[in-house]
């Protein structure tokens, strides 16, 4: 495995830079292309949300609260691994915008062999939480990790199915916050004998928005994603749209027309995605689209662009005139950055410049997946 692995002050200053209250993955990216390191950002990150408008936004933690939560996961056990590091695991790297850092509470060596992760309604049917308990296990006996949300329903089954072979729970709370508390059995094993993957810091209670980078972090970690039992109108969606977004294999077990449980797979099935009745199904999916051989399909994460050496100094005026112009192009739906880009007819390195000043000062969202809306 590739990689550099960090010196503790370097790791600390990675997690101030990513626990800051408006830097997201694409800022935090951005930064680390311009200045070189993690320390260096944090020093420019004032001026940068200064220039970009409402810097108030922007809250830095201190420098203590860091070192305490590096602490806390020292003494239960936590692992927090940056995207440069050996240990990161590599699907995950080939992401776009890579998070920064994951938390993970148990065998970080999971992450590491081929992974499939099973998804789906958390009110499913009895034959659905069969059918996903059944693909977990031999799935698990063909040695993939099996990947799930540690939800009600089909993620826990898929789970269970897993234990004894290896299993990986991605969570929007912190590793350390069992929900739902039903699955406080489970989540205990799975800290004992799987593994626990999360980007929010210990003891946070996870929201509505933090759902969506979970997802996008399941679909990462796996060469596919399985699909049982989704409403028309479900997360679980989400989740199979990030794969795509992602390159990865997306899969769905067909259901009754009649069932609204099955809509969403159905339609799934329609767009493209591969009916899947069994595991071999999947086996043979994955093996006919090049999947198995992960490592010759996929690269590191990066967007294409080398940045050339700029002297931000002198060209400031011109990423002055730029936020106006981008701002003026983005509207509260979400927009694809390169598109807002493209539109604006601006040079690629002036216009990341400031829309990262934008996000900086809080005047533009930027989603898990780079799309960006008005902050209104």
């Amino acid at each position: 495995m590739s990689g550099t692995e960090l010196s503790f002050a370097e790791r600390r200053d990675w997690l101030r830079l990513i626990r800051t209250t408006t830097v997201g993955p694409v800022a935090f990216n951005g930064l680390l292309k311009r200045y070189g390191n993690a320390g260096d950002a944090l020093t420019a990150l004032p001026r940068l949300a200064a220039r970009g408008g409402r810097q108030a936004k922007m809250v830095i933690p201190p420098l203590e609260d860091i070192e305490r939560e590096m602490q806390a996961n020292d003494e239960l056990g936590v692992r927090l691994l940056c995207s440069c590091e050996p240990d990161f695991p590599k699907y995950l790297k080939a992401v776009t915008p890579t998070p920064p850092i994951i938390s993970v509470l148990g065998n970080v060596d999971l992450m590491h062999k081929p992974c499939v992760a099973i998804i789906g309604s958390r009110n499913a049917s009895a034959i659905g939480l069969r059918f996903a308990r059944q693909i977990a296990g031999e799935l698990g006996e063909q040695g993939f990790t099996v990947v799930s949300g540690l939800a009600r329903g089909i993620d826990a089954q898929a789970h269970s199915g897993a234990l004894d072979t290896g299993t990986v729970g991605v969570l929007g709370g912190g590793v350390d916050h069992v929900y739902p508390r039903q699955n406080a059995e489970l989540f205990a094993e799975m800290r004992e004998r799987g593994a626990l993957v999360s980007e929010s810091p210990l003891g946070y209670r996870a929201t509505a928005r933090d759902f969506p980078r979970r997802n996008r972090i399941i679909s990462g970690l796996s060469q596919g994603v399985v699909v049982i039992e989704a409403a028309e109108r479900s997360g679980t969606l989400i989740t199979a749209r990030y794969a795509l977004e992602q390159n990865r294999e997306v899969m769905a077990a067909p259901g009754s027309p009649l069932d609204p449980r099955t809509k969403g797979c159905n339609r799934l099935i329609q767009q493209g995605a591969a009916l899947i009745e069994n595991t071999e199904d999947i086996l043979h999916v994955l093996a006919n689209t090049g999947m198995l051989n992960f490592e010759e399909h996929f690269d590191e994460a990066g967007d294409g662009y080398d940045q050339p050496s700029i002297n931000w100094d002198d060209i400031e005026a011109d990423i002055d005139a730029a936020r106006n112009v981008l701002l003026s192009l983005c509207c509260p739906t979400p927009t694809i950055r390169d598109e807002i880009i493209r539109q604006s007819n601006i040079a690629f390195p002036i216009a990341s410049a400031a829309l990262l000043e934008l996000e900086l000062a809080g005047e533009i969202l930027v989603e898990v997946d780079g799309r960006i809306s008005l902050n209104v």
